[in-house]
């Protein structure tokens, strides 16, 4: 309808107060009380926003209803997670427990309120008090997911599932025939060196490995030769999951640990790859999202804390990287899939996992192991071929 014109200067001026009016007036459904910004460094799949799949975003929400813009840095192994907390830059990490210690010892962490953390009693009891992120008593973080490193294989290759590791560890042909030499990858985080040690549990008993971070100096020195047996079989030392899935793709590699997030990815592009935990059981991560020591967001960052225990960011988070829920009351919640997260990724399976932890030269199991600098360092060796 056209306007008369003379109410033409009356209906702009209105139009334009009306305008105004509405750019001024803060975002309704934001929290004004957070710093307006949060900085978080994370395993590959733990912060999404829908850019690889719409259906799963738990960020977007959370920064509508906080203001607390999220940002994020995406690390491969535990090693880069600490020295990523060593420049203090960053609010929040989602460590493992191979580096929730170390970040402990190295003060880059601070201690958690959990007073300040409602849903802090819905966690799992097997994790409130683990001794991954507790010290003294005292809390250093928040328990995010947790689960297994699987074995992941080519299921043409593999018509049936392989039943242990040493389909990695020994030189031997594969079910198609040909040998598994320059088929097979290892994680390149010397804590790699664990998953051989568990390997030796069973392969060589004889040996009394009671604990694969916990190795004696002869353990130790039959898990570097294993390894450096294993190493002309290796295509490659992975940390980065896109090239590994590239790899299981395009490169001709059939088996390798891996973690549940690839095997998801590669399953939703129909590629035929399957995994298992071997007889042997399977290393694994219980992950917990820990506050660094220089935070300059603690707000956003403690809203975070709360919001990564409720069912919008357990359940799916769970069910898109194929993890287990630290809050058990979340397996009853619906995914963006539809799935049984939780009996899928082997919640019952708890006690069978051997959770990432830092060695340290003293140990329980013998009184005197061999500490993580020597695992760091001649885990490097190993992969120069050394």
């Amino acid at each position: 309808m056209r306007i008369p014109e003379s109410n033409f200067a009356l209906t702009v001026l209105i139009s334009s107060a009306l305008t105004l009016s509405v750019l001024l007036q803060p975002a309704q459904a934001a929290d004004p009380t957070g710093e307006g910004t949060l900085s978080i460094v994370a395993w590959p799949g733990y912060i999404e926003r829908g850019e690889t799949d719409k259906a799963y975003d738990w960020v977007t929400e959370f920064e509508g209803a906080t203001g607390c813009k999220v940002t994020v840095k995406t690390a491969g192994t535990s090693d880069e997670m600490v020295s990523l907390m060593n420049q203090g830059s960053y609010d929040l990490v989602t460590a493992s427990g191979d580096a929730s210690l170390r970040l402990i010892a190295g003060k880059k962490v601070q201690s958690i309120d959990i007073a300040k953390i409602p849903s802090w009693k819905r966690l799992d009891e097997r994790l409130q008090n683990a001794p991954w992120h507790t010290v003294n008593g005292v809390h250093y973080g928040v328990p995010f997911v947790w689960g297994p490193n699987v074995l992941m294989y080519n299921s043409a290759v593999f018509p049936t599932a392989p039943t242990s590791w040493a389909v990695v560890f020994e030189p031997q042909n594969l079910p198609d025939g040909k040998a598994n030499k320059g088929r097979v990858q290892a994680y390149d985080g010397a804590i790699y060196m664990a998953d051989a040690a568990l390997y030796l549990m069973t392969a060589k008993p004889e040996l009394g490995i009671k604990d694969p971070y916990e190795l004696n100096e002869s353990q130790y020195q039959a898990v570097l030769d294993i390894l450096r047996k294993q190493q002309p079989m290796i295509h490659r030392y992975w940390h980065d999951y896109n090239v590994q899935m590239s790899d299981f793709k395009n490169e001709g590699v059939v088996v390798s640990g891996a973690w549940p997030f690839q095997v998801n990815m590669l399953q939703a592009e129909k590629q035929p790859i399957a995994s298992v935990v071997p007889q042997e059981g399977a290393t694994g991560w219980a992950d917990t999202t820990m506050m660094g020591a220089s935070a300059k967001n603690p707000t956003c960052a403690y809203k975070w804390l709360e919001w990564s225990l409720s069912d919008k960011v357990q359940a799916p988070v769970s069910e898109w990287f194929g993890a287990n829920p630290g809050v058990p009351e979340a397996c009853k919640a619906k995914a963006p899939g539809g799935s049984d997260f939780c009996t899928s990724n082997g919640f019952n399976n708890f006690s069978q996992i051997k959770f990432w932890k830092t060695p340290q030269a003293t140990c329980a199991t013998h009184g005197t192991c061999v500490p993580y600098s020597r695992w760091t360092q001649d885990y490097i060796a190993i992969m120069g071929g050394r």
